[in-house]
């Protein structure tokens, strides 16, 4: 199988049947930037993520479930999926994009108190910034708690919040409207088995953890002049 692959057809996915709490009235911080990304495709690892139970804090289960090792958290990618890596500054990537047919999903690793409940104070900001920029905003409840789902320019978005040992994991989605409810279930398998590897390094709250590449993904950017 070879690094950079091409995309496969998508599978069926259950609907989205977590509870919707109606519009969102709280406030709210920046989104993750979902935009420019100029990079690699990755051909992912196979694997039932849905039968995952994480996310992980920093040994990987026993499941033989290969993951794309990024330094602060590894995924399982799912089948079909590419890759785009966002670069903040050269050497240094800002961000990786999981681009499925239902989808583009950004997870990211952040900092958080030994007390937890980071996803809960951020969520209000977070609502609030999207509705700044004339999203749409609703609450759900789902797996781990509260979720926002958001319209906004014509597409779909969803992010999901999973508190752990001074760590916080955020994932986003975002794509056409008619594959809402099959974007938000590939964001839930993602995070249900991603591993999380904070480290022992004290952070400033809500810093997110750093990204590194694997050598082969690292190289073919830099030869694209990435």
């Amino acid at each position: 199988m070879g690094l950079f692959g091409r995309r496969r057809a998508k599978r069926d996915e259950p609907a989205d049947d977590y509870a919707d709490h109606g519009e969102y009235d709280d406030a709210g911080d920046e989104p993750e930037a979902l935009g420019d990304a100029g990079s690699a495709d990755y051909e992912p690892t196979q694997g039932d993520l849905g039968a995952m139970s994480g996310p992980f804090d920093e040994d990987s289960p026993d499941d033989g479930l290969p993951r794309l090792d990024l330094g602060s958290v590894r995924l399982p990618v799912p089948d079909g999926a590419q890759l785009q890596v966002e670069m903040e500054q050269p050497g240094v990537v800002k961000a990786i994009h999981i681009m499925t047919p239902s989808g583009q999903m950004t997870v990211t690793a952040y900092a958080a108190p030994k007390s937890g409940g980071l996803w809960e104070e951020v969520c209000g900001d977070l609502a609030n910034e999207l509705k700044t920029n004339g999203a749409q905003v609703r609450s759900a409840a789902g797996e781990w708690g509260q979720e926002l789902m958001a319209t906004l320019n014509g597409m779909s978005l969803r992010f999901i919040g999973v508190n752990g040992p001074r760590w916080m994991l955020r994932g986003v989605v975002a794509g056409p409207p008619e594959q809402a409810a099959q974007a938000a279930h590939g964001l839930r398998a993602l995070i249900r088995g991603a591993v999380v590897v904070r480290g022992t390094q004290p952070m400033p709250v809500g810093l997110p953890l750093p990204i590194e590449l694997p050598e082969e993904i690292a190289q073919h950017i830099q030869a694209q002049g990435g």
